[in-house]
């Protein structure tokens, strides 16, 4: 095998994996030797030869064989000229990399020191709909609406950083665009990046690749306000989060704020380092809560006026919002997808849209929110929330460690399934229904006062209904 037949096979790969995934992925291994039915790559970081294996190493393997090459497998090995200046950054990235340029750089840019190659803040475009006015506020998400709005005042804050957290299709990303958006019309002369958790960690291995890290540490070091979505995504990766851990050190000490989202709180991402956790607490933490029948009706009675200028001639018929309000519960993201779905779907066979019609246009959606959280469900997510053996959870022990799951299970039973309080007793180790009564009340009474059950309860709730 050559070079010129590794060029031949890289530019196959290209047209095949993309070329974010090829400049991320592909473009820093360099061929090395093939004997013995093995073609040997060399690789800047251990990391960057797993990920590839994993992911694209069958597709390599079929190019190169197509070219010719009678390979049986690839192996990885670090170039020894690249691990002095890799350093430890040998953990696999969570899911495929995207593009510089979805990093969103907004006020005066340009460049800010270092050799180039990675000190360029890149521009990319917000999503234009996700600012404060198109954001539907209600009892779930409140708070964290006007945490966000102080944030984009551009004024003196109490608090640093603001971490949004929530399940999927809450609303985080959209209160991060839409402070990006007010920040840059209050004041345009701010230096805003916005960007993944993946992103970051796009930079910094291309920076390690390139051995362009002070050029990194000046770009984002360089800014007055650093947003970064769905920070769990680099939970576990050593090296990033030592990096993320110095950028964001420094930022605070400047003064700059910072914006951070993710999909939990920081004290419950396991594999996030200790150091960024505590971090991150040290701010507001806002929890963007699952949103309750008022809010989905009010969402669709706002993405439905929309809809109405683009769609004078249709119709809905009386009942529908509220009804696609009460069955799609999921996340905003499903429920506006619905609707979006509903209207295209009336618009071409020329219906209005009726009841009928809603249910056989979604019916797939319906179907998949029919799904019944079942007793036993609930007893094992709660057992491996609590640390716990069922035995214990339905045994008569009396022992704080058991008796408060216990009663999270009373109260999840009786929220999430339709089973009557002797059945959820006869289930928990023949207990009486009003012991059962009670375990739900306790539940509730400290929901109120207690943060901590609060937040069992609510994560326990989003997994079971996951």
């Amino acid at each position: 095998m050559t070079d010129e037949i590794w060029g031949h096979v890289r530019n196959e790969l290209m047209k095949s994996i993309g070329k974010n995934n090829f400049s991320a992925w592909i473009e820093p291994i360099t061929f090395h030797s093939f004997d013995d039915g093995i073609v040997r790559f060399l690789v800047p970081a251990k990391f960057i030869g797993s990920w590839v294996s994993q992911n694209f190493g069958d597709v390599i393997l079929r190019h190169l064989i197509s070219a010719g090459i009678g390979a049986d497998r690839i192996e990885f090995k670090v170039d020894p000229s690249a691990m002095a200046s890799a350093g430890n950054a040998n953990n696999a990235p969570a899911s495929d990399m995207q593009s510089p340029a979805e990093t969103a750089n907004l006020g005066s840019g340009g460049r800010s020191g270092g050799n180039g190659k990675g000190s360029t803040l890149p521009a990319a475009t917000l999503n234009p709909n996700f600012t404060f006015d198109a954001f539907v506020v209600g009892k779930p998400n409140e708070l964290a609406h006007a945490a966000a709005r102080r944030v984009a005042e551009g004024g003196p804050v109490s608090f640093n950083p603001l971490f949004l957290y929530g399940g999927v299709g809450l609303g985080k990303t959209h209160l991060m665009h839409a402070i990006a958006w007010e920040l840059q019309t209050r004041q345009p002369q701010l230096r805003i990046l916005y960007v993944s958790a993946e992103q970051f960690m796009y930079r910094f291995v291309r920076a390690l690749r390139e051995k362009d890290t002070i050029g990194f540490k000046e770009m984002f070091r360089s800014v007055d306000v650093l947003m970064v979505d769905d920070v769990q995504f680099i939970a576990g990766k050593n090296s990033t989060q030592e990096e993320f851990f110095h950028t964001f050190n420094a930022l605070i000490e400047m003064g700059k704020q910072i914006i951070i989202s993710g999909d939990r709180a920081p004290v419950d991402m396991e594999d996030l380092d200790n150091r960024i956790a505590s971090r991150l607490a040290c701010g507001l933490v806002v929890d963007l809560h699952p949103t309750d029948y008022e809010l989905r009706l009010g969402i669709l009675q706002t993405k439905a006026e929309t809809y109405r200028a683009r769609y004078p001639n249709l119709h809905i018929a009386p009942g529908v919002l509220e009804f696609v309000a009460h069955r799609i519960s999921t996340n905003v993201r499903v429920l506006e997808g619905a609707l979006t779905r509903l209207f295209a779907f009336a618009d071409l066979i020329g219906s209005e849209i009726t009841m009928d019609l809603t249910q056989e246009c979604l019916s797939d959606i319906l179907r998949a929110t029919d799904r019944k959280v079942t007793m036993d469900e609930i007893f094992k997510k709660v057992c491996e929330h609590y640390n716990i053996r069922q035995a214990d959870l339905i045994g008569p022990s009396r022992a704080r460690n058991n008796a408060r799951p216990r009663q999270m299970a009373m109260y999840l039973c009786k929220k999430l399934t339709t089973r009557s309080l002797p059945e959820i007793g006869l289930k928990l180790g023949r207990r009486d229904h009003t012991t059962i009564l009670h375990g739900v009340r306790k539940i509730e009474e400290l929901m109120t006062v207690d943060s901590q059950i609060a937040e069992d309860a609510e994560l326990l709730r989003r997994m079971l209904e996951a």
